[in-house]
């Protein structure tokens, strides 16, 4: 019973909109909320006679952004050689990478699409010059279907932008193309437009969404109907725009496996960082049959220069816990210069303590990950990074804490 209720109501959290860290002036209302007519991009389509069965494949959306073989490694950037690695990984681990028309197929559970136990999606934002330089030959000689999110404004930028020709050479090898908006809005701009009311927002929204579509559609002459949320935040005024302009599946950054009964405006996505492997090892288990639960198993616990809490490699019951650094034993600490992030949020709110040392953030929303990922970074009173991020992660018990009426 407990493990059913986990499942719906896992089901359920993904229908919520992702929030940018700091907390929202009224709760994100979740899909539920949104009239019947505007629930699902399948409320005016007609149901298949007879709908199929969900089949237990999943499928682990993978994200990148930029490659280099020389630069440092970023959140944003990794290593070609890795990438590389990463590619070879897929194949002995026994993972299918799958296309994106594959995707939509089985994504359909009409029956007519069936997919292995195991499979991948590769899909990279944004229209970096490296995706033609550094990932394009790779996946082409794995020969790994994959697809680009672009967004219009960095088409034919020049310098690290990809060109239409680039764009044009990829997709005439096999690679697809979405949509990643028209400028690339980070939450900060689509909250300043929401705050200007409804006519403002939705006339915002029909240019990012709608503008980007035809322009991709104009220039490379593929059919648009898949998106990337840029920054990962959504909101849900967002859906019925998106299905007026044609688009059926809408990628989130919360990581998690997708299955046939996810909701297709908020699909997750591993968005793969170059200073956090242990993303892409979370991303290629597949340790459960129930596509909304994610593997139990997780990397190793690493060990942490300064005490944590939760401490690395911990289960807690608690889903939205203190999470705590203990950094009084670092010498010359710029306390401004602290940032910690969890993957999936990015960058939240956390406070020093000067007089203990602790740095720390109240989660402020049921995490609905099993795995949640921690790093603390800091500079030193010259401006120079001190040492190495922090970072750890620890498991939330979800069957433990509903089993307690949590």
């Amino acid at each position: 019973m407990i493990r059913r209720a986990l499942i719906a109501l896992t089901f359920a959290s993904m229908r919520l909109a992702a929030q940018a860290p700091e907390p929202a002036p009224d709760p994100m209302p979740s899909v539920e909320s949104i009239p019947a007519a505007e629930a699902s991009p399948a409320a005016t389509q007609p149901a298949p006679t007879a709908p199929s069965t969900p089949q237990s494949s999943r499928v682990s959306v993978l994200g990148y952004h930029d490659l280099s073989p020389t630069l440092p490694e970023t959140e944003m950037r990794i290593r070609t050689a890795k990438f590389r690695w990463q590619m070879q990984a897929l194949r002995d681990r026994g993972i299918t990478v799958i296309s994106l028309a594959d995707f939509i197929a089985w994504k359909k559970n009409d029956g007519s699409k069936t997919l292995p136990q195991k499979s991948a999606l590769i899909t990279i934002d944004d229209g970096w010059l490296s995706v033609y330089t550094d990932a394009f030959p790779i996946l082409r000689e794995f020969n790994y279907p994959f697809t680009m999110y672009l967004y219009k404004n960095y088409v034919d930028r020049g310098g690290k932008s990809l060109s239409s020709a680039m764009i044009r050479e990829m997709i005439a090898a096999g690679a697809t193309i979405g949509s990643h908006s028209v400028s690339h809005p980070y939450p900060k701009v689509v909250k300043k437009n929401q705050r200007q009311g409804p006519e403002v927002y939705r006339a915002f929204l029909q240019k990012e969404l709608g503008d980007s579509k035809k322009f991709l559609e104009s220039k490379f002459g593929q059919s648009i109907s898949t998106y990337v949320y840029p920054g990962g935040y959504v909101t849900p005024e967002m859906f019925p725009v998106a299905r007026e302009n044609g688009y059926t599946h809408m990628f989130t950054v919360l990581p998690g496996k997708v299955s046939q009964s996810t909701p297709d405006e908020t699909l997750p996505r591993y968005v793969i960082l170059g200073t956090h492997d242990h993303i892409f090892e979370l991303a290629t288990q597949f340790g459960g049959a129930h596509a909304a639960l994610e593997s139990q198993a997780a990397p190793l616990a690493m060990p942490t220069a300064h005490p944590v809490s939760p401490q690395s490699g911990a289960s807690v019951m608690e889903r939205m816990p203190l999470i705590s650094a203990d950094l009084s034993k670092v010498a010359d600490l710029n306390p401004s210069t602290l940032v910690m992030r969890i993957a999936g949020l990015g960058e939240v709110p956390a406070v020093f303590d000067a007089q203990s040392g602790i740095y720390s953030w109240k989660v402020n929303r049921p995490l609905r990950q099993p795995i949640c990922s921690v790093s603390v970074t800091w500079k030193n009173r010259s401006g120079k990074t001190a040492e190495p991020a922090l970072e750890w992660w620890f498991r939330i018990d979800h069957a433990a804490s509903y089993s307690v009426g949590f």
